[in-house]
C-alpha cells in the first residue's frame, strides 16, 4: 500500500531561470537547485558509500566500482566530483573528522579547566564512535592503510590532540618535569585502544571507557588520586547525536540521483497533484516519453504516488509526493 502522502509543506511554486530550478516557498527564501547543487549531493552519497564499503572491505579492497555501485551514481559522476578512488576516501576522511568535531565541541567550555576540557572532548569523541562506528573505523582504521596523504591528516589531527593533553604539565607541581613525549605516549595509547575497540564486532558502548582513559591521561599529571576519581565516576549515559547532525534519507535512497530526477521530484512537490504534463512543464523537460520515465522511477521509489483515477480510462495522472517523498525533498532543500 503506497504511503499517504501529506499536503505540501513547503514549496508552493516554481519556476525555471538559468538553467536552474526555483522552488518559491512561503514565508521563506526561494530554494534553487542547480546541477551544482545536486553535485553536491551525489558527492554526499559517495562519501557515505565510500565509508559503508571500507568498513566491510577495508580500504584496501576498495574499488572505484565498488564506491559507485553502493552510491548509485556514474563512473562519470565520480570523476566529475574526485580525481581518483584516493581523492575520495581522503573526503571522506575530512568529512569525518568534520562531524567528530561537532560532537567533541558540542559541550566544550573553552574557559573550563584543563581536565573538564578534556573530559567532555573525550566523551564527544566516545559518543561519535558509538553513534558513526563506520566513519569513526575509517578514522582509526582505515586511515593507517590509506597512503601517504591520509596519514599526514591522521598526524595532524593527533598533534591537536596531543598539545591539548600536553597542557597538563602545567597543572601539577611535578607536571613540568615530564617530557613533552608524556603526552604523545599518552594519545598513542588511547588511540590504540579505540583501535582494539573498533576492530571488534561487539565491542560494547565505547563510552564506557571514559573512565579508564581519563584515568589514565590525568595520572601523570595530577596523580593517583585524582585519577581514581576519575575511575569513581559514574557511568555516562547513552551517547547522543549533536542537533546540528541529522538523519539523512537521501543515503538510505538506492537510487542514481540526477539532476533531471531532482527536478521532477522538485515539480512534483510544487504542482501536487499536477499530469503528466503539468510535471513536465514545471520541471522543464519536453520530451513526454523522458518525463513518464522519471515519474515510473520515482513511483517505484516509493517517493510519489498517482492520486488520480485509474479506472477511468484516459484520466490524467495526479502525482503527490509520499511521506517518505517528502522527507527526501527537505534533505534536498536543506543542502
Amino acid at each position: 500500500m503506497a504511503a499517504k502522502a501529506k499536503a505540501p509543506p513547503v514549496p508552493d511554486a516554481i519556476a525555471g531561470a538559468n538553467g536552474s530550478l526555483r522552488v518559491a516557498r512561503a514565508g521563506g527564501a526561494d530554494l534553487t537547485v542547480g546541477e551544482g547543487h545536486v553535485l553536491d549531493i551525489q558527492r554526499a552519497r559517495i562519501l557515505a558509500a565510500m565509508v559503508e564499503e571500507c568498513a566491510e572491505r577495508g580500504v584496501a579492497n576498495v574499488s572505484v566500482a565498488h564506491v559507485v555501485g553502493r552510491a548509485g551514481v556514474s563512473r562519470r559522476t565520480f570523476y566529475e566530483i574526485f580525481s581518483d578512488g584516493e581523492d575520495c576516501f581522503l573526503g571522506a576522511f575530512d568529512e569525518g573528522i568534520a562531524r567528530a568535531s561537532r560532537y567533541v565541541l558540542d559541550s566544550h567550555d573553552p574557559s573550563a579547566g584543563w581536565a573538564e576540557r578534556l573530559r567532555t572532548g573525550l566523551l564527544g569523541l566516545l559518543a561519535f564512535l558509538d553513534v558513526e562506528r563506520g566513519i569513526g573505523r575509517l578514522l582509526i582504521v582505515g586511515s593507517l592503510g590509506a597512503g601517504a596523504p591520509a596519514m599526514e591528516r591522521r598526524r595532524r589531527v593527533l598533534s591537536q590532540i596531543i598539545a591539548l593533553v600536553d597542557e597538563g604539565r602545567s597543572q601539577s607541581k611535578t607536571g613540568n618535569d615530564l617530557p613533552p613525549l608524556t603526552a604523545e605516549g599518552i594519545v598513542g595509547g588511547v588511540v590504540s585502544v579505540l583501535h582494539a575497540r573498533l576492530l571488534e564486532d561487539d565491542s560494547g558502548r565505547l563510552v564506557e571507557l571514559a573512565g579508564p582513559l581519563m584515568s589514565t591521561i590525568v595520572l601523570p599529571y595530577l596523580g593517583p588520586a585524582a585519577a581514581r576519581r576519575e575511575l569513581a565516576r559514574p557511568a555516562p549515559v547513552a551517547p547522543r547525536m549533536p542537533e546540528s547532525i541529522a538523519s539523512d534519507p537521501l543515503r538510505r535512497l538506492r537510487m542514481r540521483l540526477t539532476y533531471r530526477t531532482v527536478r521532477v521530484l522538485l515539480a512534483v512537490a510544487a504542482t501536487p497533484g499536477g499530469s503528466n504534463r503539468q510535471v513536465a512543464d514545471a520541471a522543464g523537460i519536453g520530451d513526454q516519453g523522458q518525463i513518464s520515465k522519471l515519474l515510473s522511477r520515482l513511483h517505484r521509489l516509493g517517493l510519489i504516488e498517482n492520486t488520480g483515477a485509474p479506472t477511468t480510462r484516459g484520466a490524467p495522472n495526479a502525482w503527490v509526493l509520499t511521506d517518505r517523498g517528502w522527507e527526501v525533498q527537505a534533505a534536498l532543500a536543506s543542502r
